[in-house]
């Protein structure tokens, strides 16, 4: 039986917005039908961030509700593992950043796994408290830390919380490669990152995304060593050098080529509960 792939979709993010690339998603409406789309092509969870009317990236409640909402109400056989954030404004408080997960329940939803310097010109704060918090209440409301690790030393966080019980195995890591001011996408680094998750957090799984540049360098390296796999406009607006992406489902449908080409097989949906362990089986 060929190995399955589990392929998210980040299908909008805080940052990028139309003039960047018309076709990125930033209502409820458009980020339900872009879900849609790449769940059509082969994505088996979608990563999902809001905007405000302005465009700006918001923890708003009403407009993860809303998404969500449509996509059940629009396509009710629709059934990609949901997976919110909890940063999606940089100006969020530790409260409204978790109330949406504990009033709409997502069967997964974003843990980042420390804090650090964003684009030469804020913080990204993850505290402690913050942290133990957010892992408890993740715990009693049943929703799967996504870990999201942007150096080393974040998963060495993830290992002290494990430990401590805020976390609990499987943990499952997204390597987020080539971030401003988080460790640069390169082969070398990303074989590091996967030594050092397999040193503290043994039978984890992994998922790595590459933002800009390394993208390509990341997707396929991710899928040679074995991980699974995130695309979509929240990491890049750009389907290759000088081209804008057409769709996140564009992006999707190459993540299917390339883990095809390695002899794997997308995952379904239902299939990547099993390896996430949202399901027993």
């Amino acid at each position: 039986m060929a190995k399955k792939t589990i392929i998210t979709a980040a299908v909008t993010g805080a940052w990028p917005k139309k003039e960047n690339n018309p076709n990125v998603p930033l209502t409820p409406s458009e980020i339900a039908e872009d879900v849609y789309e790449c769940w059509k092509a082969g994505a088996a969870v979608a990563h999902l961030h809001m905007r405000d009317d302005a465009g700006n990236g918001t923890m708003d409640k009403e407009k993860f509700r809303e998404t969500l909402e449509l996509l059940k109400l629009r396509h009710p056989g629709c059934n990609i593992i949901l997976n919110l954030t909890t940063s999606g404004d940089l100006a969020a408080t530790d409260e409204t950043r978790q109330v949406h997960l504990e009033e709409l329940r997502p069967e997964m939803a974003s843990y980042d796994c420390g804090s650090m310097n964003w684009l030469n010109s804020s913080l990204f704060i993850n505290s402690p408290k913050f942290l133990e918090e957010l892992g408890n209440n993740m715990q009693e409301w049943n929703i799967k830390p996504e870990i999201e690790v942007f150096d080393p030393g974040m998963i060495a966080n993830a290992a002290y919380y494990l430990k401590k019980g805020v976390l609990r195995a499987p943990l499952h890591f997204q390597f987020c490669m080539g971030c401003a001011n988080g460790i640069p996408g390169t082969m070398k680094n990303l074989a590091f990152m996967k030594e050092t998750m397999e040193s503290l957090c043994p039978n984890s799984t992994w998922s790595c995304f590459g933002v800009g540049h390394c993208a390509m360098e990341m997707l396929y390296g991710t899928v040679a060593m074995g991980g699974h796999v995130r695309v979509g406009m929240e990491d890049n607006v750009l389907y290759k050098k000088g081209q804008l992406a057409g769709s996140n489902a564009e992006f999707v449908d190459r993540a299917v080529r390339v883990i095809r080409e390695f002899g794997s097989q997308p995952a379904t949906p239902d299939e990547a509960r099993q390896l996430l362990g949202l399901i027993k089986g």
